[in-house]
C-alpha cells in the first residue's frame, strides 16, 4: 500500500508539470479550444486515476476494466463501420482481426504480475501525455501528415525520451536493474506508439475525429485506451516468447 501511494505522488508531480505545459500550449489557442484542452486534461486525469487504482489495489478490478475496454473497443469499431454504410469491408475485417489478437494479448496482460502491469501503465501514460505536450510546444515536422496531422517528430522523440528516463523513476515497481527497466520502457513506448498509429489509420479511413463521445474531450474507448491495449498485447507477447 505504501508503494502505491508513493508512486501516486510521483504521478501527481508528472501531472502538475504536464499541466504547466498545457497552460503554455493553451495560451496560443482560441477560448473554445482552450476550454476543450482543459476538459481533455481533466477527464484524462480521472481515467488515469481509475486505471491506476484498479491496478494498484487489486488487479481483479483491472481485469474487469480490461473486459469493459475490450468490449467498448469492438463496439466502436462496429459503430464506425455501420455509420460508413458498411464500406471498406476488407479493411474492417482486417481491423477486427488485429483487434481480436490485441484484445487477447491485453486480457492476458491483465492477469500478469501486478508490478509489471503498473510499470507498463505508468510508462505509457508518461509517453502519451508528454508526446502530446512536447509535440505541441516544440513540434515542427509532421510525422504522418495524411494519417494524423497533429503528430510530430519532436513529439515522438520528446515523449519517448521522457518515458525511457522515467523508467529510472519507476523501476522499483518491477525491482529491475536500471538497464532492464530502460529497455522495457523503450519497448512499451514502441507498442504505445503503434497502438496510437493504428487508431489514427482506422479513424482516417472512415473520416472521423473521434470513435465516440463516451469520454469528454478524449473521444471513446479506443481514443483513450489504444496505447494501453497495444502495450498490454506487446508485453504479453514478449512474455510468451521469453
Amino acid at each position: 500500500m505504501k508503494t502505491v501511494w508513493t508512486v501516486y505522488l510521483v504521478i501527481l508531480a508528472y501531472y502538475l508539470l504536464g499541466t504547466v505545459g498545457i497552460y503554455f500550449i493553451n495560451r496560443r489557442k482560441e477560448p473554445r479550444a482552450r476550454h476543450e484542452g482543459w476538459i481533455k486534461l481533466l477527464f484524462a486525469f480521472i481515467v488515469t486515476n481509475i486505471v491506476f487504482f484498479s491496478i494498484g489495489f487489486n488487479t481483479l478490478f483491472f481485469r474487469i476494466l480490461a473486459v469493459i475496454i475490450i468490449a467498448g473497443g469492438f463496439f466502436e469499431l462496429f459503430k464506425l463501420y455501420r455509420q460508413s454504410g458498411y464500406s471498406h469491408f476488407r479493411f474492417f475485417l482486417l481491423s477486427i482481426l488485429i483487434m481480436a489478437v490485441a484484445a487477447a494479448g491485453f486480457f492476458l496482460f491483465s492477469r500478469m504480475e501486478q508490478g509489471l502491469i503498473l510499470f507498463s501503465f505508468l510508462i505509457l501514460s508518461v509517453f502519451d501525455g508528454y508526446s502530446q505536450i512536447t509535440g505541441q510546444l516544440f513540434g515542427r515536422r509532421k510525422l504522418f501528415p495524411k494519417v494524423s496531422p497533429n503528430k510530430t517528430v519532436e513529439g515522438l522523440i520528446g515523449g519517448a525520451v521522457i518515458a525511457v528516463l522515467s523508467a529510472l523513476v519507476f523501476r522499483n515497481v518491477i525491482e529491475e536493474e536500471p538497464l532492464k527497466a530502460i529497455m522495457l520502457a523503450a519497448v512499451i513506448a514502441m507498442f504505445a506508439f503503434a497502438g496510437d498509429a493504428a487508431k489514427s489509420v482506422y479513424k482516417r479511413k472512415y473520416g472521423v475525429k473521434n470513435f465516440s463521445n463516451l469520454i469528454p474531450g478524449n473521444g471513446g474507448f479506443l481514443d483513450r485506451f489504444d496505447s494501453l491495449i497495444a502495450t498490454g498485447a506487446g508485453i504479453a507477447l514478449f512474455s510468451l516468447l521469453a
